[in-house]
């Protein structure tokens, strides 16, 4: 009898133990899921709000990563954070990826890579689409940045912009100028702009903006003042892009932009950069700085991928015929 017991006591022991051993298989802890990461470089992507042209380079990046090796999930993990517009979202995130000790910042736009050159003097920090980052002061120097950060610039010209604006609308006089005051990269375009207006005889009026819920109001003030609206890659103005057009539209008036996606949402016209190629050029930056090189003897790279876009639609609203010569030389047309 005492011999049935002790089996009986064996068997039951070893079924428990079984039991264990098979759940802790089956149902990882987090240490066990922190663990299947070591070994796989952390890169942090951080976007100041969403609009096409920010997310175009996104996926762009994210793709050309890819082509070169470096797949998410696989041996890179890449951590996504958008802080819709909100400055003290871009603290919180930059803030969460230094504590984590990323491998590599990865900020789109002026405002994201300043919050994250702010909160880093150690991990790289790789910014892509500020227009210029010297006004911005991100870096020191173009041709060699110096500290841990470097990235690609999308410099656009506010004189080129306006050159192709006289060809489709050659009696301009007066430009109203629409932008976020506090955004750095677009204060530097509208330097631009004002130094080609003093130049050839023309007027700037300003409309300033510091969130998109004043981005109605102040495109209204202009209409009554201006013969076209012009507005520099400002991303508050291109989060609210369909309502300039709109606006625009209805005082059958110009709005000459600063990226190819605020013609999609409803500008007439644009002389501006491939964002698709924007990113893939901050790829490359990007894996070479994986490989060990320091971002600070890295030049910033502005593009030099400039394209005319254009919007019939738009154009047809506003009573405007596009010149054929124009139409041809354009890269994309939209609203056909």
């Amino acid at each position: 009898m005492k011999k049935l017991v002790r089996v009986a006591i064996l068997v039951c022991v070893s079924m428990l133990l079984f039991s264990l051993v098979s759940g802790c298989g089956a149902n990882k802890t987090p240490q066990d899921a922190n663990a299947d990461q070591e070994g796989k470089l952390k890169i942090g992507i951080v976007q100041i709000v969403e609009h096409p042209s920010l997310n175009t380079i996104r996926e762009s990046f994210v793709n050309e990563l890819a082509e070169k090796g470096y797949q998410d999930g696989d041996n890179i993990i890449i951590d996504y954070q958008n802080a819709q517009g909100d400055q003290t979202n871009l603290k919180t995130i930059c803030q969460k990826f230094v504590n984590n000790q990323y491998d590599l910042i990865v900020a789109i736009a002026t405002p994201s890579a300043q919050a994250a050159v702010g909160e880093t003097k150690d991990i790289p920090v790789l910014f892509s689409a500020c227009t210029d980052p010297l006004e911005a002061g991100l870096v020191r120097n173009m041709e060699k940045p110096g500290g841990n950060v470097t990235g690609t610039s999308d410099a656009v010209s506010a004189e080129k912009i306006m050159e192709l604006a006289q060809r489709i609308t050659p009696n301009i006089k007066t430009i109203g100028a629409l932008y976020n005051s506090s955004e750095t990269n677009s204060i530097s375009v509208i330097n631009n702009l004002k130094e080609y207006a003093k130049n050839n005889g023309l007027t700037v009026v300003e409309a300033t903006v510091t969130n998109s819920s004043e981005v109605q109001q102040a495109a209204t003030s202009l209409t009554s003042k201006v013969d076209t609206i012009f507005s520099p890659i400002d991303n508050t103005i291109a989060s609210a892009m369909p309502v300039v057009s709109q606006v625009a539209n209805k005082a059958k008036i110009p709005v000459y932009v600063g990226a190819d996606s605020m013609v999609k949402d409803g500008g007439l016209a644009t002389y501006g950069i491939n964002y698709p190629v924007l990113g893939q050029e901050t790829a490359h930056m990007a894996v070479e700085i994986l490989k060990g090189k320091n971002p600070g003897d890295m030049a910033v790279k502005t593009m030099t991928d400039i394209d005319i876009y254009i919007n019939t639609a738009t154009a047809q609203a506003i009573g405007i015929t596009i010149p054929d010569d124009i139409l041809k030389e354009a890269a994309q047309t939209f609203g056909n």
